[in-house]
Order: C-alpha cells, then sequence, then structure tokens
C-alpha cells in the first residue's frame, strides 16, 4: 500500500480530491539575506487563502538556495513547517519539499524533507541529462523509499527532457510514487504521463497535478479517456501545483472549487474558457513569457510587493530582475482583468500576516 495513505490517509485523500499548491517564494531583504518575517507572511498567506499545501524549495523559491554561498534550503523547509504547524489548520494541509541534483543530494534532501516534517518530495529531473532513463528510474526508487514521492515532468518546451511512455510505465509502478505534476506544454507527451497512469493498477494510487502554467483552465476542466483492456479509464488533473499560484491565491483556490463542481456535468459555461485565456495572459506577464522567461521570478515578487506581501523584487541572482518593460505589463493586467487578482483579502490580513 502506498505509504503516503499509511502514514497521512488525510494528506492522501486531499491531494486526490484536489488543491491549489502554489510554490513557495523566497523573501528576501536588500542584503539578500532571507526576510523571515515576509517568508513567514508569505506562508501564512497562503494557509488563509485556503490553499491545500505549499511547494517549498522549488524553482519559484530559487534554487541558489542550495548554493553554499547561501545555504539556506533547510531553513525555508523549517519555516514553512513551523508556520503550518503553529497554525494547527483545521483541514489537511499537504508540505511539499523540493528535491533535485544527483542521486547523493536528493536522497539527502529527501532526508532533510522528513526531519522537518514533509509529506512529500517534488521530485526534479532537471540537470540530469546525463542519467538514462533507467538510472532515473533507480534514482527515483532511492528517494522514494526516504519519502513519498511528487513525479515532476519538466518538458523540453520549458527546459526539461523527453520522458517516453515507457519511461513513465516504469515510474508509475514505484510503489512509493504518489502523484505526478505535469508541465504539460506538448499534449503529445502529456498524454505518455496519463496513458502510463491509466493502464498501471496503481492509478487510483496516483494523483494528477498540472503544472501547465499556460493552459492552467483548460487543463483542469479536461477528462481523459484511455481505453484499457477494453474498460474506458477517465483520469483528470486533480488539482495543481503552479508558480503561477503564488499570487492571487486565494481567487485560484475560488476557481479550482467552482471546477471541482462543474466537472460532474456533461458540460460548463463556455465563459471558462475565456477566463482560462485572461489567466493565461496575466501568466505570461508575470512570468515574462516573451523574455523566455527571464522575468519569471521577479515578476512573482513584483506581484506580491505591490500587494505588501514582499518588501522588494531582489533575487539571490543580482542579475535576475524584471525585464524592460514588465512592470508596465503587469499595470495592463491589473487594469484589464481585476477579477483574477485578490489584493482586496490581502489588504484585510495583511498585518496578520505581518504580525511577529
Amino acid at each position: 500500500m502506498n505509504r503516503l495513505y499509511e502514514e497521512y490517509p488525510d494528506i492522501y485523500k486531499a491531494l486526490h480530491e484536489g488543491v491549489v499548491l502554489p510554490a513557495h517564494p523566497l523573501a528576501l531583504n536588500e542584503q539578500r539575506e532571507i526576510d523571515e518575517t515576509y517568508q513567514r507572511a508569505l506562508t501564512r498567506y497562503y494557509m488563509a487563502s485556503n490553499a491545500g499545501g505549499v511547494a517549498v524549495g522549488v524553482h519559484t523559491t530559487q534554487f541558489e538556495i542550495r548554493d553554499e554561498a547561501f545555504d539556506m534550503y533547510e531553513r525555508v523547509l523549517q519555516l514553512a513547517s513551523e508556520e503550518i504547524d503553529a497554525a494547527q489548520p483545521n483541514k489537511p494541509f499537504i508540505k511539499i519539499a523540493g528535491i533535485c541534483g544527483p542521486t547523493d543530494q536528493a536522497v539527502e534532501e529527501a532526508r532533510l524533507a522528513v526531519s522537518q516534517g514533509y509529506h512529500l518530495g517534488l521530485l526534479s529531473m532537471g540537470g540530469l541529462n546525463e542519467y538514462t532513463n533507467d538510472e532515473l528510474i533507480e534514482h527515483t526508487q532511492k528517494v522514494s523509499e526516504i519519502i513519498p514521492v511528487f513525479g515532476f515532468y519538466l518538458q523540453p518546451a520549458v527546459g526539461g527532457r523527453v520522458l517516453d511512455y515507457n519511461f513513465w510505465k516504469k515510474f508509475v509502478e514505484i510503489p512509493n510514487v504518489s502523484a505526478i505534476k505535469v508541465a504539460a506544454f506538448n499534449r503529445y507527451q502529456t498524454f505518455d504521463v496519463i496513458r502510463a497512469v491509466a493502464e498501471s493498477e496503481r492509478r487510483h494510487e496516483i494523483a494528477l497535478y498540472t503544472g501547465n502554467d499556460d493552459n492552467i483552465i483548460a487543463d483542469l476542466l479536461t477528462t481523459y479517456r484511455v481505453q484499457v483492456q477494453g474498460e474506458r479509464v477517465e483520469l483528470n488533473f486533480a488539482g495543481g501545483l503552479l508558480g503561477h499560484w503564488a499570487v492571487w491565491t486565494s481567487k485560484a483556490v475560488e476557481l479550482l472549487d467552482r471546477i471541482k463542481k462543474i466537472r460532474e456535468k456533461d458540460s460548463f459555461p463556455a465563459e471558462y474558457l475565456t477566463t482560462g485565456i485572461e489567466v493565461t495572459d496575466a501568466n505570461a506577464v508575470i512570468f515574462d513569457a516573451s523574455n523566455n522567461f527571464k522575468g519569471c521570478i521577479p515578476g512573482i515578487h513584483e506581484i506580491l510587493r505591490r500587494q505588501g506581501l514582499l518588501k522588494g523584487t531582489w533575487c539571490l541572482n543580482p542579475d535576475e530582475v524584471l525585464s524592460p518593460g514588465q512592470e508596465q505589463e503587469i499595470d495592463r493586467i491589473y487594469r484589464d482583468y481585476p477579477h483574477l487578482n485578490d489584493d482586496e483579502f490581502v489588504s484585510a490580513h495583511l498585518d496578520q500576516f505581518l504580525k511577529n
């Protein structure tokens, strides 16, 4: 049986029902040190927004936190975990730790995540291009012996590598794989994952999450049908684990709640597709898609700065800044899509979020 189910049945249930999982940013001061007041405030914001959990130590948290010069990985995991435990939420709140690097590093990060009370490890395959597919399976197996694995298909369109159907067919049979996030920019490659899950006897143990920031709403509305030995198997993305949901989170929660209610119907209002395109446009601006995503993290920071949840847009890499014209484009999406932001919600609770 799945280890997550055995140890955290309430977390397992929430994961499969579908939740909003923001990728947690890193709050820095002008000296590029952790600003713990604002780091804690962000975690409080996500809990108050009724998100279902957070992913910490992932791309949005900045991979440089692992560099010897900064050595922040353990501390950012600790800060988020402390806030969640102190809040004693009245419903399951999923703690996900980003895990990356060669096997020795990934195993050590998995152990550290478990020591900090994390339920799952989001396992990145980034930077492991020298590994064969079989070596990646072995890599995953070793990490999964320590912590339940949240798989991550980072597709080539956003800097990853092709992992074919045969890879995913082996991957889903690893007993301690509990979920898979698909950055589903390429639908052909996405279906390789869907088909592998559908054909596995473990399909009911693995939750699928979209990581596809450019088409979030359509992903959440789509039902995949796969014929498996004459049986029709239907799968959905239960929820999303997204950098985009690091901002305007309470609105994202409201939207996912509405989508979950209409999934059971045979049709849905066309306005959801229109909203989907509005979200895509907003994401293109925040993530700086027109400049090959160079201003992605600063774009997230700028939204949070405007809301008072960050003091500035500083990143550990001083060259990682807003792109020319990106600030003006953020002005535009605020003007054009006021219904997408949750500034009023943040304003009403900001003092509480920042309270020491």
